[in-house]
């Protein structure tokens, strides 16, 4: 089983450094812009690999991919750098950036002779760079399976916040956040559980309401990445052992069941639904049942997406 993670920035880093501790793959291989980066990188992670699971890791250029069963894209612009914190800092990859996952998997498609890797576009705002890097493939005749790591990131956050509020492991939490990756995201508040009980009965047994609790939540949800920079480089950690989790589902043909990004036919733009994950990357896509607002906000969402689409095509 090999990995190949394009990029080695701080979340290009953070992702070989998880997929490395979780032992993710047997091979791992690190392309960057700078190969001597990349070889930085791969030497320093090396020398900590006899501690953990089996694992050679490695630099190359792209043909180094071939082989590789998940591909997962991490290059971009750095959040901090790029602007002063504010809730439009994640389209900083977008615009002129688009270049980047357009030349990515032309590349990749080059490189990776089939069965073609699953390419995971974890690069914020993955969801709009990832209709990017399909619609670049399709345009040179290969037909990508392009994946955006979407809303399992939020959906995690979603759960250890519930889980801190609820004082209870939030492994165990069940809830999920569908549509993009973004302040436009859709919390599925209506089918959150704890222990197989809703999430506003046991608010109502405290003597509390949903509608504090979702404020706070959903702000803290929303704007994590924001919150993170302001007192760090990047958000990075979180998205990091994210990312080598989905590579394990696909390497491993897991068939586990999250809310993923792919292509959504309906409206025409990468979305998040729960997901069944495998080795051909989204196997199916499962229709949650949504609440009337819920529903309206997952069509917002697909919207913001179009909308953000339309200005860097």
């Amino acid at each position: 089983m090999k990995i190949g993670i394009i990029g080695t920035g701080t979340v290009g880093c953070a992702c070989a450094t998880a997929a490395v501790n979780r032992g993710s793959a047997r091979d791992i291989v690190l392309v960057n812009r700078t190969r001597k980066t990349a070889e930085a990188v791969a030497t320093d992670l090396r020398y900590g690999t006899p501690l953990g699971p089996k694992a050679e890791i490695s630099d190359g250029d792209y043909d180094a991919l071939q082989g590789a069963g998940v591909v997962l894209i991490t290059s971009g612009v750095n959040e901090k750098a790029a602007a002063p914190p504010t809730a439009t800092i994640r389209w900083a990859g977008c615009g002129s950036s688009t270049r980047m996952p357009r030349s990515i998997a032309t590349s990749c498609r080059a490189s990776c002779a089939p069965p073609a890797a699953v390419l995971v576009a974890v690069t914020d705002p993955p969801d709009p760079l990832a209709d990017i890097a399909r619609a670049t493939a399709a345009q040179t005749r290969h037909q990508a399976n392009v994946l955006s790591a979407g809303t399992f990131i939020d959906t995690m956050r979603f759960r250890v916040h519930l889980g801190q509020h609820f004082g209870v492991d939030s492994a165990h939490v069940e809830a999920q956040v569908i549509g993009d990756h973004g302040t436009s995201a859709v919390f599925l508040w209506s089918s959150a559980r704890n222990g197989g009980v809703p999430i506003e009965a046991l608010l109502k047994k405290r003597g509390e309401t949903l509608k504090d609790l979702r404020a706070e939540v959903e702000k803290a949800v929303k704007y994590a990445n924001i919150t993170i920079i302001e007192g760090h480089d990047a958000s990075q950690y979180g998205i990091g052992i994210v990312s080598a989790r989905i590579a394990e589902m696909i390497l491993r043909d897991e068939r586990a069941v999250i809310p993923i990004g792919s292509l959504q036919q309906e409206f025409g733009v990468t979305l998040s639904l729960p997901s069944v994950v495998g080795r051909g990357g989204v196997v199916e896509v499962l229709q949650p049942e949504l609440s009337a607002e819920e529903r309206e906000g997952l069509r917002k969402s697909a919207k913001t997406m179009k909308d953000a689409l339309a200005g860097v095509k």
